[in-house]
């Protein structure tokens, strides 16, 4: 059975589920990833009405379409950040308030919490055969950002003290722990996207981040190839390392150059899609990630679950790119072999 190749919605939330979701099968997904912004799905609503997860399953079997997990990764930003002016723009009114950002940071908390309430009560109402087909048999993934209060502390100048760094991932884990905890109490995943702006970024940032939170049994991550490469840092070798905790993958690519440009990792300020940038976002096959890398990995950690594409080229209208990266993928998934090739040299 080769893994379902889903969409995640985060980047179509101007369209409502409805219209979307027929979009999404004429495109030749499996299934989508559903995004907590928009209407896609609504976490205070899922746990206020009893009818709520059943009409959106209802609504996902209409059209053929499955779901595997939820995200979350707007307020789960807000839990840990430094918050400004920026922030209004991604978070739910009730959640920004008055802009506070002890205030912030206290309701993006409960809200994430509230999360993982809302994702069991989603997942336990699925169809068998998505239950037949998660990942974790019986769990619920939420995918998600944690923000981070030592971003803004990424390049030493001034330097920055070793103890600064260290508060930092405390003052995460202290944030997340008791979140983790709920996750627990309902048999939930958590998945990081490891991701620039957040507490792990790369190898060694996600290695300390585990570290900080005690290996908590509901943390884990949500692999993402794009945000690696053009920071240099070895995405396949990140498989390698933490293939117990990667509870969902998305697909999406990146191209960088290997010609000094003007635009460096950090980006110069620039616009994605500007042409001095050394390195951009791009439709999945259309970039520098090694695709059948990725695929033989997560054959070999036995990762079954969804291939979720996170569709984003500025340089390409999204529903053709989107079409194209389903069938990318379907092309590109396979089997891993039951036996070694050669095994029939040896047999009578």
């Amino acid at each position: 059975m080769t893994r379902a190749v889903c969409l995640f919605t985060g980047q179509w939330a101007d369209l409502s589920l409805e219209t979307l979701l027929p979009k999404v099968k004429a495109m030749g997904f499996d299934g989508v990833e559903l995004a907590c912004w928009g209407d896609h799905f609504e976490v205070q609503r899922a746990l206020a009405e009893d009818d709520y997860c059943q009409k959106k399953w209802a609504l996902l079997e209409e059209h053929g379409m499955a779901c595997y997990a939820i995200s979350t990764h707007l307020v789960g930003q807000a839990v840990c950040d430094r918050i400004d002016e920026r922030h209004e723009s991604i978070l739910p009114p009730e959640v920004w308030g008055d802009g506070d950002p002890e205030g912030v940071r206290a309701r993006a908390t409960q809200e994430v919490k509230d999360t993982a309430r809302a994702a069991r009560r989603f997942f336990d109402a699925a169809p068998q055969h998505v239950k037949d087909r998660m990942a974790r048999p019986g769990k619920a993934v939420v995918n998600g950002f944690t923000g981070s209060g030592i971003w803004h502390l990424l390049y030493s100048f001034p330097p920055v003290a070793k103890e600064a760094i260290d508060a930092g991932f405390k003052a995460f884990a202290d944030a997340w722990r008791p979140i983790m905890d709920v996750f627990q109490e309902h048999d939930v995943l958590f998945a990081l996207e490891v991701h620039p702006t957040e507490i792990a970024f790369d190898i060694a940032s996600t290695r300390r981040a585990f570290e900080a939170i005690d290996h908590h049994p509901a943390f884990g991550l949500n692999y993402d190839p794009s945000h690696f490469g053009y920071q240099r840092v070895d995405y396949l070798a990140f498989l390698d390392e933490f293939a117990d905790k990667i509870h969902n993958c998305h697909m999406k690519d990146v191209w960088w150059s290997d010609q000094l440009g003007e635009a460096g990792v950090f980006g110069g300020h620039t616009d994605f899609g500007a042409p001095e940038r050394t390195w951009d976002f791009r439709s999945i096959g259309r970039g520098s990630v090694d695709f059948e890398g990725i695929i033989r990995r997560l054959n070999r950690m036995d990762y079954r679950g969804p291939l979720s594409v996170e569709w984003e080229d500025g340089g390409m209208d999204r529903e053709h790119g989107a079409t194209e990266s389903a069938a990318f993928l379907r092309k590109l998934d396979f089997e891993p072999s039951a036996r070694a090739f050669d095994s029939a040299f040896s047999e009578d």
